[in-house]
C-alpha cells in the first residue's frame, strides 16, 4: 500500500523509508514504529518490490544512473529540482543566488544545453536560448529524479531521449490505490527565513477501475532578502540583498488510464507563472537593482504506450507556449524603457516501434517531429521558425550477463525566418554503442561502458539575437567515452543492510564550441565557432544502509567528482587552461538516522577551488566554498491519517560564498513544514 504523503522536506511513511531508501542509497531512512504490524505489512511488502526494481535499473544500466526518489527526496534539504541535483556526482549547478535566481545543470563540463530535461518521458523545451530553469520545478509533486550520462539505458524511447550528451527525466507523483481507497489528499505549508510562505495542495482520486486523476497546485512567495559580504581588497562590509523577491503559482493535473488490452495512456496540463526581481552582479559598488521579469509557462501533452506481445508501441503529443517579459527601468531608449516580451511555441509529437524478433533480440524504430517559432518585440528581429525531424533505429541483445545496445541518430534541421537570413538546413548522423557485462557467477558486480557520438544546435539566440547571433554557427559537436563499474549487495539481518558502489572513467571531446566573442567594439559580441574542449574526469558514488537495531535504520552516501576540463582550441591563448566554474574536485555526503517517529538528516557538499575567466591567473581565482545543511523530522499516524512536521538550517555554518562570481548566496537560513495526508 503506497500513500502519497505530505511533505515536510522529508518524512515518508514510517516503514517506507527505510526500504526505499535502500534502493536509493541517498539520505536516511527508518522503519517508524507508529503503526501496528497489521498496518505496515503491506507497505513492507511493496517496498520490497521498489527496492528491487530501483537496485535492478541500476545496477543493469549500460549507462551511469543516479536515482533520487520518494522518501530520499522528502527528507532532503531541497525546495527545488535544482537543490536536489546538487548532491549528483558529476554535475556542476550553475545558481545565481536566492530561490529566484536562475539554476541550470551542467553535467560532465560539457555545458547546460547538452543535457536534455524530460518531464514525465516528454522533453522540456526552449528553443530561444536552450537552457532549463530547474528553480521553476518544485519538488512537492515530485516523485522520481533519475541522472543519465549518455542517455537512458533503454532502446524503446522518443528518438529525443537520444538526442542529447545527457539527461535528466523528472517524474511527478501518480496515483496509486489499494482496496477499498477512492482519495488521497495532502496539504503542505512551509514557511521560513526571507519572508517564505509555500503552501501546496496535492489532490487524486479514483474515477474508476482504469481510471484515475490528480490535481496538484502550489503558490511561493519571498522577499529574497537575505545578508552578504562584500569587499572590495581594502573595506569588508555586510549587505542585504535586494530586488530578489519572487512570487510563483503552479497548477497541474492529469488523467491516468488502462485500457482493457493492458495498454496505458495519459493526459496532462502543466500552468505555471511568476514574477520577480533580478538582482544582478554585485560590481562596481552597486548594490540596488530594478530589472523585473515576468514569466508564463503552458503546456498540454498525452501519451499512450502499448507493452504486450512482440509488437510494442509508443506515442506521444506535447502543446507548449511560453510567454517572458524583461523589464529594466535604468535602461531608457529613444522609445522608452527596455521592455523586450519573448513569446515562443512548440508542437511536438512522437511514435516508438519495438519489435521482439526472438527473446534476445529487439529492435527499434523511433521518429519525432518538432516545430519550433520565436517572436519578440525587438528591433530587426526575424521572428525564425525551426522544424526539426529525429529519426532513430536502435537495436538491443539481451542475454544473462550481457546486455548490447546500439543506435543510429538521424536529425534533420530546417529555419525559417520572415526577414533577413536565415541558418538553412542542417543534417546530421549520430551513433551510440552501450554494453553492460557481468564478469562472474555473482550478480553483485557489473562492468559497463558507452560510446556516444552527438550535437547540440544552436539556438535562437545564438544565430539570431539582433546585432549578436550569427547564422554561419555550425553545431557543437561532442563525443563522449565511459568505463565503469557497479557494485551492490544486500544482506540479510546483518547491522550493514545494504552497500552500493559506482565508479566511472570518463572522458568527453566538445568541438566547434560555441563561444561569445568581443567584436571592434566592446559592447557589440559575436558568437562564433572557435573553441574544442577535452575533459577527463572521474565519479564515485558510495552509498550504504545501516540497522543498528529493530526501531532504528541508518544510512550514509558519499559522491565524489574529479574533473580535469581544459580548452584545447589550436593556438589559444589560454591554451590548456581549465574551464571557467569547473573545479577539479567536488563531492558531498549526506548521512540520517530515524529512531520510531524522529528522524534527523545532514548533508554537506564540497565545491573546489575555480577560476571565473579563461585565463587560470589569480586575480580571476573563486575559492573553494562548502556547505552544511541539516533538518530534523517528526511525523504521527492517526489511522489513515499522517502529520508531519520538520525544521531545517541551512548553511549551518553561515559561510558567505558565490556560485557564480558577483552573485552572492545566502547564509545562514531556516525552513519549517508542516503537512497533512490521509
Amino acid at each position: 500500500m503506497k500513500k502519497y504523503k505530505f511533505a515536510f522536506f522529508g518524512i515518508c511513511n514510517s516503514s517506507s523509508v527505510f526500504y526505499t531508501v535502500l534502493c536509493i542509497g541517498l539520505g536516511i531512512s527508518f522503519c517508524a514504529e507508529g503503526q501496528s504490524d497489521s498496518l505496515k505489512k503491506a507497505p513492507e511488502l511493496n517496498e520490497v518490490k521498489i527496492r528491487e526494481i530501483k537496485l535492478g535499473k541500476r545496477q543493469l544500466s549500460a549507462s551511469p544512473l543516479q536515482i533520487l526518489s520518494g522518501a530520499a527526496l522528502e527528507r532532503m534539504n531541497s525546495l527545488s529540482v535544482a537543490d536536489a541535483v546538487r548532491y549528483f556526482s558529476g554535475v556542476q549547478l550553475k545558481d545565481y543566488g536566492g530561490i529566484g535566481g536562475l539554476k541550470t545543470i551542467n553535467v560532465r563540463s560539457m555545458g547546460t544545453n547538452h543535457t536534455a530535461v524530460f518531464y514525465d518521458g516528454v522533453q522540456l523545451g526552449n528553443a530561444q536560448n536552450g537552457q532549463v530553469d530547474l528553480g521553476k520545478f518544485s519538488l512537492d509533486n515530485i516523485e522520481e529524479i533519475e541522472l543519465y550520462n549518455g542517455q537512458k539505458s533503454t532502446i524503446f524511447q522518443p528518438a529525443k531521449g537520444f538526442a542529447s550528451g545527457s539527461s535528466l527525466y523528472l517524474t511527478a507523483k501518480q496515483p496509486e490505490f489499494v482496496a477499498g481507497e477512492r482519495s488521497h489528499l495532502r496539504a503542505t505549508v512551509k514557511t521560513g527565513s526571507f519572508a517564505l510562505f509555500n503552501p501546496s495542495l496535492l489532490w487524486q482520486t479514483k474515477i474508476s477501475e482504469h481510471i484515475s486523476a490528480s490535481l496538484s497546485t502550489e503558490y511561493k512567495k519571498s522577499d529574497g532578502k537575505y545578508k552578504f559580504r562584500y569587499t572590495n581588497g581594502v573595506y569588508d562590509s555586510t549587505f542585504v540583498r535586494t530586488n530578489a523577491d519572487i512570487e510563483t503559482m503552479r497548477i497541474e493535473g492529469g488523467l491516468n488510464g488502462r485500457l482493457p488490452d493492458s495498454s496505458q495512456w495519459s493526459a496532462k496540463f502543466y500552468y505555471y507563472k511568476d514574477e520577480q526581481g533580478l538582482p544582478g552582479a554585485i560590481v562596481g559598488n552597486v548594490y540596488n537593482f530594478s530589472q523585473r521579469l515576468w514569466n508564463r509557462n503552458f503546456f498540454f501533452q498525452s501519451a499512450y504506450r502499448k507493452e504486450s506481445g512482440r509488437y510494442n508501441l509508443m506515442a506521444s503529443f506535447k502543446y507548449a507556449n511560453d510567454y517572458a517579459r524583461f523589464l529594466d527601468p535604468d535602461f531608457v531608449k529613444d522609445d522608452g524603457l527596455l521592455n523586450n516580451i519573448y513569446k515562443q511555441q512548440e508542437l511536438y509529437f512522437s511514435l516508438v516501434n519495438r519489435y521482439r524478433l526472438t527473446p534476445f533480440w529487439d529492435v527499434v524504430l523511433s521518429g519525432d517531429y518538432q516545430r519550433n517559432t520565436l517572436d519578440a518585440n525587438l528591433y530587426r528581429f526575424v521572428y525564425p521558425t525551426r522544424n526539426t525531424l529525429l529519426g532513430a533505429i536502435a537495436t538491443q541483445f539481451h542475454f544473462d550477463r550481457l546486455d548490447v545496445q546500439a543506435n543510429l541518430l538521424g536529425t534533420y534541421v530546417n529555419d525559417r525566418v520572415e526577414q533577413y537570413f536565415s541558418a538553412g538546413n542542417k543534417n546530421e548522423l549520430t551513433p551510440a554503442l552501450l554494453v553492460s557485462w557481468q564478469p562472474f557467477a555473482s550478480k553483485e558486480f557489473r562492468l559497463r561502458s558507452f560510446y556516444k557520438s552527438i550535437f547540440r544546435m544552436p539556438t535562437f539566440n545564438d544565430l539570431y539575437y539582433t546585432a549578436i547571433g550569427n547564422t554561419f554557427l555550425m553545431p557543437e559537436y561532442t563525443k563522449q567515452f565511459d568505463l565503469g563499474a557497479t557494485y551492490i549487495r544486500a544482506f540479510e539481518d546483518q547491522l550493514l543492510s545494504q552497500v552500493s558502489v559506482q565508479v566511472d572513467a570518463y572522458y568527453n571531446k566538445v568541438k566547434d564550441k560555441i563561444i561569445a566573442v568581443p567584436g571592434a567594439s566592446l559592447f557589440r559580441w559575436s558568437m562564433q565557432n572557435l573553441g574544442k574542449v577535452e575533459i577527463k574526469g572521474l565519479d564515485v558514488n558510495v552509498q550504504s544502509a545501516w540497522r543498528p537495531a529493530r526501531t532504528v535504520a541508518l544510512s550514509a552516501g558519499l559522491t565524489y567528482t574529479y574533473q580535469q576540463a581544459l580548452n584545447v582550441t589550436d593556438k589559444a591563448l589560454n591554451y590548456k587552461n581549465q574551464l571557467i566554474y569547473v573545479p577539479v574536485n567536488s563531492g558531498s555526503f549526506i548521512a540520517g538516522a530515524d529512531w520510531k517517529n524522529f528522524g534527523v538528516n545532514y548533508s554537506y557538499i564540497y565545491t573546489g577551488e575555480r577560476y571565473n575567466q579563461s585565463a587560470n591567473i589569480a586575480y580571476n581565482y573563486v575559492p573553494a566554498w562548502y556547505m552544511h545543511d541539516i533538518a530534523f523530522h517528526y511525523r504521527q499516524h492517526f489511522a489513515r491519517h499522517q502529520f508531519k512536521i520538520s525544521a531545517e538550517v541551512n548553511n549551518l555554518l553561515n559561510q558567505y560564498y558565490d556560485v557564480i562570481t558577483s552573485f552572492p548566496m545566502p547564509g545562514r537560513s531556516y525552513r519549517f513544514t508542516l503537512s497533512y495526508s490521509y
